[in-house]
């Protein structure tokens, strides 16, 4: 059948394969035809198995009957990662061997946070815990997925459909139509899809002098059990409808070239699937054939082709009032078409293969030969600490390294460990990274091996507590600090010597969090983390007070738990008097009132900053503050107050003395529309000094010295 999994499965093994993979496409039904199937044999590395064929499959393969056969195939020639559609499939596959190599594309989710129960995030949690990659179709499932199972943030990267055009195949030549307007349909007929409405429109477009004809392509017909008559009306529509030309099934490429044979697409969908977080193929097969289409107006759909797109539709009037307009007006075709054009140019077999090799270079580092040169085998890596939250990234990028091997021992609390798990860690590793310099690197100090080697990363956290100073600095290696200002800070205090000391920042994690910005962001604000006082949500209030009586369209959005939610802050009476005092100027004030939004706490961060324009860090003291850094990173402009040591991290243009300095310099790069070419140089330095794999690099090297 030609339907949109079927073509998704047949784009992915050619970019899979473009992309230098060697590929297993297994099938999960009978081979009837081979339309799609054929053209993937002939390509060099690609073997398709067939289960039924092979007599290991029955003629309906279950979910369960899947997974089952998906790793006896990967027992037999283990692979390196397993691209599976579909979620029933994905969550047998998650409790089984080939956990921890999905890369899952996920399509059939719920489409609306109603939909999304319970049992369905936990379904999903378990997915994006099995799987190392989650391939999401549009940047709006992206978002909705990170919000709703915080488990899928950091795994989730965007892999849009992939249009390939059969070879021969030209598209439709440019200029207006030519005699009667053809339009086309392929692909299912269902009730949703709008199919049997678009049986009438040759008859009513002649009632208004527009001569056109619909040739529909495919063959599955849906039967729909709330609807029983659809599936006999429909084929009857097909076969007898003025002015309609039922192809039937037809392979892939034929399909194609009635499409570039027709002159306006359809893709007119019952208002119910304006919510639907996929983007058809479908309307992308047509823009790279040159053909413009008829589709609903969505956000997605107008970030896709324009907001004055002319030929979006909503109901049949609109689809008519559309279709009678361009077969009028011949320059309002060739701008539809021109833009159709454009936008699947961004979906082209060879950027979905650009893509893969970018994620699969993340996933598989090259071996370094310096790190095998070290013992002549994998490095052996410990990590322990009681919060790993700082390192979760580099902890992902040892793992993934081929010449490395990673055990981690994970304290319950600051100061109990299982002293057996540790004690192994000691008898096994090469190198010990202590993350946190606490109890943790206390005990491994009073351990380690003479050939062993012992890293401790410390926080602001520690510095001023009394580790520190009962810590033997010469059974240390190397101690890291995340700035500048905070080496010199540590060897200040503690008076170890900066040979021992060394400075290692904290790392963004760019890839993930560049992300396209939503409109109006420039005039948006951000915060992440709002408690302790020393954050400083009075001064981003200064700033956001000053914004807003010149102009009300900027408002502040505040990412944090609140000052309540951590026990240790709101025990503390003076806490407790600055917030309160924050929130009554915040309910009091005439221009901050409906100006300050709270967001909930949460790992969508990217998502999060979609929205955000300018990142603020206000604070009285910080070690590093990650939130401009990934402000900067998603394309957002920093705006900081000169905290102690600011300047080491940030380039001084991004600094302001003072909260009104700071609303001035805001609002200056908005009115004067320098908001996109600053957030720009802001990326680029962001990119230049902390990107994730530039600190990853620089640990790999400091592990092996």
């Amino acid at each position: 059948m030609i339907d949109g999994s079927a073509i998704w499965a047949q784009g992915m093994v050619q970019a899979l394969a473009r992309a230098g993979c060697e590929v297993t496409l297994v099938l999960k039904a009978p081979v009837r035809t081979g339309r799609l199937v054929d053209p993937l044999r002939a390509l060099p590395g690609v073997t398709v198995r067939s289960p039924h064929d092979e007599g290991l499959a029955d003629t309906s393969m279950a979910p369960k009957q899947a997974a089952a056969i998906l790793a006896r195939v990967d027992e037999e020639s283990p692979h390196d990662l397993i691209v599976v559609r579909g979620r029933r499939l994905a969550a047998k596959l998650a409790a089984g061997p080939l956990a921890g190599r999905l890369w899952t594309y996920l399509t059939d989710v719920p489409q609306s946070a109603a939909e999304f129960d319970t049992a369905a995030k936990a379904e999903l949690r378990r997915i994006a815990d099995a799987s190392r990659v989650l391939l999401c179709q549009t940047e709006e499932l992206r978002g909705f997925l990170e919000n709703a199972v915080p488990a899928t943030a950091g795994k989730s990267v965007l892999f849009p459909p992939v249009v390939v055009l059969p070879d021969g195949l030209s598209p439709r030549p440019a200029g207006p139509p030519d005699g009667p307007l053809r339009l086309v349909y392929t692909g299912k007929f269902a009730p949703r899809w709008n199919t049997y409405e678009m049986t009438s429109l040759p008859r009513l477009l002649s009632m208004r002098g527009v001569d056109a004809e619909l040739h529909m392509v495919g063959d599955k017909i849906h039967d729909d059990p709330s609807d029983p008559g659809f599936s006999p009306r429909m084929r009857t529509a097909l076969e007898t409808a003025e002015g309609v030309i039922w192809h039937g099934g037809h392979p892939r490429a034929e399909a194609m070239r009635l499409t570039a044979a027709g002159d306006v697409g359809l893709s007119w969908r019952d208002a119910s699937m304006d919510t639907s977080l996929e983007l058809s193929t479908k309307v992308l097969e047509c823009g790279t054939l040159g053909v413009p289409v008829v589709l609903n107006r969505t956000p997605m759909h107008e970030r896709l082709l324009g907001a004055d797109y002319p030929l979006f539709a909503a109901t049949e009037d609109d689809v008519l009032d559309s279709l009678t307009l361009i077969g009028k007006n011949p320059d309002v075709f060739t701008l539809a078409a021109d833009r159709c054009r454009t936008a699947a140019s961004d979906f082209t077999l060879e950027a979905a293969a650009g893509r893969l090799r970018k994620y699969l270079a993340q996933t598989f580092p090259e071996p370094s030969d310096k790190v095998l040169a070290v013992k002549n085998r994998r490095l052996r890596v410990g990590v322990a600490g009681h919060d790993l939250k700082f390192f979760t990234r580099l902890l992902d990028y040892l793992r993934s390294r081929p010449d490395m091997e990673v055990q981690v021992d994970h304290w319950p609390a600051l100061k109990a460990h299982d002293e057996e798990k540790s004690q192994a860690l000691v008898d096994w590793a090469d190198v010990i990274i202590c993350e946190w310099c606490g109890p943790n690197a206390l005990w491994y100090s009073k351990r380690k091996r003479p050939d062993q080697r012992l890293v401790v990363r410390l926080h602001r956290f520690e510095l001023y507590a009394s580790w520190p100073k009962q810590l033997d600095i010469d059974t240390i290696d190397q101690v890291i600090c995340v700035s500048p200002h905070y080496n010199t800070l540590t060897r200040e205090i503690t008076g170890w010597p900066s040979s021992k000391v060394t400075t290692i920042p904290n790392w963004v994690d760019d890839s993930q969090l560049d992300r396209a910005k939503l409109p109006g962001a420039e005039h948006h604000l951000g915060m992440i983390g709002i408690a302790p006082s020393r954050k400083r949500l009075d001064l981003a209030l200064d700033v956001v007070e000053e914004l807003r009586r010149d102009d009300p369209r900027f408002t502040l959005f505040v990412k944090s738990k609140l000052p309540w939610e951590y026990w240790w802050i709101w025990q503390k009476d003076e806490e407790r008097a600055h917030f309160e005092k924050v929130f009554r100027r915040i309910r009091r004030s005439r221009h901050l009132s409906g100006g300050v939004v709270f967001d909930s706490y949460g790992r969508d961060v990217a998502s999060w900053l979609r929205r955000i324009g300018f990142v603020l860090s206000t604070s009285d003291d910080e070690s590093f503050h990650l939130a401009p850094a990934e402000g900067m990173a998603s394309g957002a402009v920093p705006a900081l107050l000169p905290w102690p040591g600011a300047d080491t991290i940030y380039d001084p243009h991004w600094i302001h003395e003072t909260p009104s300095a700071m609303a001035t310099a805001i609002a200056t790069t908005v009115s004067q529309n320098r908001w996109q070419s600053e957030a720009a140089q802001a990326r680029t330095q962001l990119k230049t000094a902390y990107a994730l794999e530039k600190i990853c690099h620089q640990w790999t090297d400091l592990l092996t010295p």
